[in-house]
């Protein structure tokens, strides 16, 4: 390159990092503010006013008489002074509510698996959450169904143990895509509950075909959070697409005006809001679910004990099954599970990252050896499964140790309490390979050579917990009930249900169970005997 070629560059280069470092500088020094205004008449006035101030408009929320903008940070007491201009609060964030860590019995291994199958003793089943709620103790209904509008992460809608040709979404513009698009199981898992099928394999949700329709409103991408202004338009499309009943798996920290009052409108217009607690653990409040016109739901176990991850504050309304539970994934996305049995006792497997798979319907049954820490190749393991010690080798060398010796398979057991996430590091191996607790792993080598049957495969079910499982319970449930009683207002159905909840906890209403444990069965006898809201 010549000299002149290289001054060029330098300058280029210099003149590209300080357009960089001023836009930089522009974006940070942003905020973006919900603007309420006085009437539908000064909406113009003061949109105008807001872009002459460098706003940039990010959502229209002229039904709550607002609007969302970008504004430069240094301009916010200038845009408090509009004419016309009543409030400018934060667009506070809303996120999903992350699900909390699940460890795996062989059970539940087991039974994700054989949900996949359409045959033998371990199909389709019906999660404990669907029974505590008594989801299936009703009668039918010719009545049309009830639209459920779930606003989460989208829908697989090539799952087989969903409705997908039933459901109805919108494309969200502001960047989370099409409705359909799924980058997150975490739509699909609350969308299982609310309407997984009856059809012979899998999980069987709170409503059936006919009884339900979803509209799906996609607004978040991977992990990535959204805006309450974002949020209050969706609803918005819910309540446009029919929906009845709205489920919402999110929240943030802090309340604003603006979305307080697009629920309470929604509640006026007559639909019903169910939100999720929250999963901190601590006596916080979080919103929507604290509004008063939104039902907040907090996370019990299978013996309808609170979960501890639940939020606790006085808006708690209902509580639902929270704690493993069992659901739909998008195909593929339960990601790779691992049962492990030996001589009648099953033990909590996680397949190592980048094991290979048995598949669901060809375990690996051997017996067992003692593999010592595997760090030699030995005879004795030829045609067996190998029970290795972790420790001062990498865990792809035990497993090739073992490969190469013969065995079949490999467990690899703690040094330490509880059990580990391991991975082979991107080694090829052909056999099998989970990792155990300490524990476990005790239990097993105190079995030698007891045979062994292994299974990892790819799933397309899985387990999460938190209130963001509880959540499409209560919504199932209102969809279900209001099918059943038309007649009966958004306010009584609410009402009814809080009214036939099973108490749990403390004696009436408390901050960790609300009402306590939502009944389908209980509230339609109690309409039935009493009349809506009673």
């Amino acid at each position: 390159m010549n000299k002149s070629m290289t001054l060029h560059t330098t300058r280029l280069c210099a003149a590209l990092s300080l357009a960089l470092a001023a836009w930089g500088a522009q974006a940070a020094d942003t905020t973006r503010v919900i603007v309420s205004y006085q009437s539908m008449e000064s909406a113009a006035s003061v949109r105008a006013a807001a872009q002459q101030l460098g706003g940039v408009l990010k959502v229209d929320l002229s039904h709550v008489r607002a609007m969302a903008i970008e504004v430069p940070t240094a301009r916010l007491a200038a845009l408090r002074k509009v004419p016309g201009v009543v409030l400018v609060e934060v667009d506070q964030k809303r996120e999903l509510v992350p699900h909390v860590a699940t460890t795996l019995s062989a059970d539940m291994a087991d039974a994700a698996m054989d949900a996949m199958r359409g045959d033998g003793p371990l199909r389709q089943r019906l999660p404990y959450g669907i029974k505590q709620a008594q989801g299936k103790n009703v009668p039918g209904s010719d009545a049309p169904p009830i639209t459920v509008c779930i606003i989460d992460t989208g829908l697989d809608r090539t799952h087989p143990d969903l409705p997908g040709a039933d459901a109805t979404g919108n494309f969200d513009p502001g960047g989370a895509g099409n409705w359909y698009d799924v980058d997150n199981p975490h739509g699909t898992h609350v969308a299982g509950t609310v309407a997984a099928v009856d059809n012979e394999i899998g999980v069987i949700g709170i409503a059936g075909r006919g009884e339900v329709r979803l509209h799906i409103l996609k607004v978040f991408t991977g992990d990535a959070w959204s805006y309450s202004s974002t949020l209050s338009a969706a609803t918005q499309e819910c309540k446009a697409a029919g929906a009845k009943v709205i489920s919402m798996s999110l929240r943030g920290l802090f309340p604003n005006n603006a979305e307080r009052e697009n629920f309470a409108q929604l509640e006026r217009d007559g639909l019903i809001s169910v939100a999720a607690a929250g999963n901190d653990g601590a006596q916080i409040n979080g919103y929507p679910a604290s509004y008063p016109s939104v039902i907040s739901v907090a996370a019990v176990d299978i013996n309808s004990n609170w979960a501890s991850f639940s939020n606790r504050n006085s808006q708690v309304e209902l509580s639902a099954a929270g704690v493993n539970v069992a659901s739909t994934m998008p195909v593929g996305a339960g990601g790779l599970m691992g049962s492990l049995r030996q001589a009648g006792s099953g033990y909590g497997a996680i397949p190592l990252e980048g094991s290979p798979q048995t598949g669901i319907d060809t375990p690996v049954i051997a017996a067992t050896y003692d593999f010592g820490l595997g760090e030699a190749i030995d005879a004795g393991a030829a045609g067996k499964t190998c029970v290795i010690l972790r420790g001062v080798n990498a865990f792809s060398a035990k497993v090739l140790n073992c490969q190469n010796s013969g065995g079949v398979a490999a467990v690899i057991y703690n040094n330490a309490p509880g059990n580990f996430n391991g991975t082979l590091g991107g080694v090829a191996t052909t056999i099998p390979s989970v990792s155990i607790s300490d524990v476990d792993g005790a239990a097993m080598k105190a079995a030698v050579p007891a045979v062994a049957r292994m299974r990892v495969a790819a799933v397309d079910y899985g387990y999460l917990s938190g209130t963001s499982m509880s959540t499409p319970h209560v919504s199932g449930v209102a969809a279900k009930l209001w099918r059943l009683h038309p007649e009966c207002s958004n306010t009584e159905i609410r009402a009814s249900l809080d009214n036939s909840a099973l108490d749990l906890g403390d004696p009436g209403r408390d901050v960790r169970t609300g009402f306590g444990l939502v009944q389908l069965r209980t509230a339609h006898e109690r309409i039935n005997t009493m009349g809506c809201g009673n």
